[in-house]
């Protein structure tokens, strides 16, 4: 192998890879306590919506990011259905510096897994014989952005 072959295959080897090696549904539940008579109202849905990110390495260079969400909706009151799904991936990711991977795992993943999230939910609302549920799109970069700064907000706090 020549010195520039040997350079070529060096930097190669330490330039950023990231690939999607599976998207999965880990679990997902759907409740309608209040069927059939949630029915018989008026439609005017409330809808409410939590979301929750999990990180576990599975290999040198092998993640599993779930994005969990939550949806209630309530008409009138009381509970029509609940959903809870928990959308996954593994993800082979190396060549990033420890910012840039904890960036790409904390808002990268969880945008590339949302869609699938959104649709399954979407899905098992329909079935249910309600309206569909398109949830609106999530700028998973800001939230990020949002959950470092009050990260250091409370360390400074925790020093003071």
């Amino acid at each position: 192998m020549s010195e520039n072959e040997q350079n070529t295959a060096s930097q190669e080897a330490q330039a950023p890879q990231f690939s999607v090696q599976r998207v999965y549904i880990k679990d997902s539940s759907f409740e309608s306590p209040n069927a059939p008579e949630i029915f018989m109202s008026p439609w005017q849905p409330e809808v409410g919506l939590e979301m929750n990110t999990q990180t576990s390495q599975l290999g040198d260079n092998a993640f599993e990011v779930t994005l969990t969400l939550t949806v209630t909706v309530k008409n009138d009151e009381k509970t029509a259905f609940l959903v809870e799904l928990q959308q996954a991936g593994i993800f082979t990711i190396s060549g990033l510096g420890e910012q840039e991977m904890h960036h790409t795992l904390g808002a990268f993943c969880p945008s590339i897994l949302f869609p699938y999230a959104r649709e399954a939910i979407d899905s098992m609302v329909t079935k249910a014989s309600f309206p569909a549920l398109m949830l609106a799109p999530v700028n998973f970069d800001a939230l990020y952005a949002q959950q470092m700064a009050q990260a250091q907000q409370e360390a400074a706090e925790a020093q003071h």
